[in-house]
């Protein structure tokens, strides 16, 4: 069997794409001051190297990249998720943890997560124990 890919993994592996975009497009900026790229590929009038302005650009697109990767590594550190098989009672519905434990599912859930439970009745369950009050649900 196959071991499952890690968040850590999956966000590393983001980041570094993101990093990767803003190199490209910083040496981008910098290639297109040396080789002019509007005078070879649209025949723009040719001007001189400016890398003043090709330093200005990078220290501006710098912070912007800096701030997307932190705040992308920030989302990847908040997330939670369950993954594998989870075993559960047929009957009542509760979960098996890791220690051999039954739990209530939102229990499970709300101890591996920041996942919030609030309860009420679907139509045929509201209909099942209240007839006289809730109508008979449309069947789907």
């Amino acid at each position: 069997m196959a071991k499952p890919i890690g968040k850590d993994f999956i966000s590393n592996k983001l980041i570094i794409f993101e990093l990767v975009i803003f190199l490209l497009f910083i040496a981008l900026i910098w290639l297109s001051e040396f080789i002019d790229i509007p005078h070879l590929l649209l025949g723009a009038e040719a001007t001189p190297v400016n890398w003043r302005e090709a330093l200005l650009e990078t220290l501006i697109i710098l912070p912007f990249a800096l701030l997307i990767t932190h705040y992308t590594r920030k989302v990847f550190k908040r997330m939670k998720y369950l993954e594998g098989f989870l075993q559960v009672c047929s009957h009542c519905k509760k979960v098996r943890d890791e220690q051999g434990n039954w739990q209530q599912l939102e229990t499970y859930i709300q101890n591996r997560s920041e996942a919030k439970f609030s309860h009420g009745l679907c139509p045929h369950c509201a209909h099942s124990l209240h007839p006289e009050v809730f109508p008979k649900p449309e069947s789907r």
